[in-house]
């Protein structure tokens, strides 16, 4: 429950988790850079930040600012355990936890007073528990609103808490830069550059017709919005997911159109069978080992979305929306693969460093009515097959033979979803 005008909204996030979870594995890699990810970064620990890496920067540029790096292979699984465990925990102190990623949540304490303490006293529990029992730090920011709580944990990084109390928060964040406001990027951080305003406060003096001329009616009302301190957004607990998505980052050497299929079919391989796993509370992208599910439960897509980021860091979405909702993998393959043939001239003429994918507009599957002709049912059968071996002897069972002797592929797992 939100209680207006009380800082109880916690925001905990995961300290550079990939390079984390090796260093704890591994307690030789502690107090040491680790970059995670051979051919494109993955992870960079912070001794790794300090020189300059970066998440999905090229490996052979990470190595050259960082050249006493250890570079390790991702373990996306173990990522995964270790993300359920610490969810597990924040589950253990307040029911109402909203998953942002699968290292990252909302958390709202504002009803546990009398049986926790205050939010500053759960706060610091919770980053002693997750240290002692999933062995990783956690940064912590606590506030009255959803953003100003993320915007705490972001300076109180790494390792660190930082408690907003309600009658500072413009001193808090006016003085801030104006890449601190959610929803600025690069594109828009220089726009605003141009015009001379660098700080949060010189945000909220432009006003809000002014973003909007300069921005666009959406993205200026929303900066001018949190500029202002506005954010209703509580924490929603247990909400349906609208969509899912899985992206890759391949780094800055020229990528054939046979690779990018076999990378965008994985994906789709992925996604798909997170579409049909049943939904029975735990987290649909894990992979345990028993039998085949119980049917039902899963859910459907209606808009297939495709994500590209150029060598040039500009990026481009399309997107395409099915007569009829479906889980059918080679449905949804087919989709995106017209996506990115469409897309494959511009990717020829301005590299690619990035794709992505995402399946909007879902729906659950027993919300869907079949029409005539029932010609996809055998493939789904054949769908529901693959999925249960997979259940029972693991993700990697299982592979296309485009994806075979792939040395550059990380595996990237769906996040497993925390709702």
């Amino acid at each position: 429950m939100f209680v207006r005008g009380l800082a109880t909204i916690l925001h905990a996030d995961l300290d550079a988790f990939y390079a984390s979870v090796e260093q704890r594995d591994d307690p030789r890699l502690r107090d040491r850079p680790v970059i995670v990810g051979g051919g494109v970064v993955l992870a960079a620990s912070y001794e790794a930040k300090a020189y300059g890496v970066a998440t999905a920067m090229g490996g052979r540029q990470a190595r050259a600012l960082c050249p006493a790096a250890v570079v390790v292979p991702p373990r996306m699984a173990v990522y995964a355990a270790a993300s359920r465990a610490v969810f597990a925990i924040f589950r253990d102190l307040t029911p109402q936890v909203e998953g942002l990623s699968i290292d990252e949540a909302f958390l709202e304490v504002g009803g546990l007073a009398r049986i926790s303490g205050a939010p500053r006293d759960i706060a610091v529990r919770l980053r002693e528990r997750v240290l002692a029992e999933a062995g990783l730090p956690i940064t912590v920011g606590v506030a009255r609103t959803k953003f100003l709580a993320k915007v705490a944990s972001g300076v109180a990084k790494p390792d660190g808490l930082l408690v907003v109390d309600p009658d500072r928060e413009r001193q808090f964040l006016h003085p801030l830069p104006v890449e601190r406001l959610w929803g600025v990027g690069a594109v828009t951080a220089a726009r605003l550059h141009e015009l001379g305003v660098r700080t949060v406060a010189e945000v909220a003096d432009l006003g809000e017709a002014a973003l909007m001329s300069l921005l666009g009616p959406a993205a200026g009302r929303h900066l001018h919005a949190l500029a202002h301190l506005r954010d209703p957004r509580p924490v929603e607990t247990g909400r349906s997911r609208r969509s899912i998505g899985s992206q890759q980052a391949l780094g800055r050497r020229r990528r054939e159109p046979d690779e990018l299929d076999a990378i965008l079919a994985g994906t789709v391989d992925r996604l798909a069978r997170r579409l049909r796993a049943p939904r029975d509370g735990g987290s649909s992208g894990s992979t345990g080992s028993g039998g085949p599910a119980a049917p039902g439960g899963g859910r459907v897509c209606r808009t297939v979305v495709l994500r590209l980021r150029f060598a040039d860091h500009s990026r481009v979405t399309r997107s395409h929306t099915l007569q009829v909702p479906t889980a059918h993998t080679a449905t949804i393959l087919g989709a995106a693969r017209r996506l990115l043939a469409a897309a494959l001239p511009e990717i020829r003429e301005r590299g690619i460093t990035l794709l992505g994918l995402s399946l909007t507009n879902l729906d659950r599957d027993d919300a869907l009515q079949w029409e005539l002709p029932f010609d996809a049912r055998s493939g789904q059968a054949l769908d529901t097959a693959l999925d249960a071996v997979r259940r029972r002897f693991g993700a990697g069972s299982l592979c296309r033979a485009t994806g075979l002797g792939r040395s550059d592929d990380p595996g990237v797992p769906l996040l497993p979803e925390h709702e």
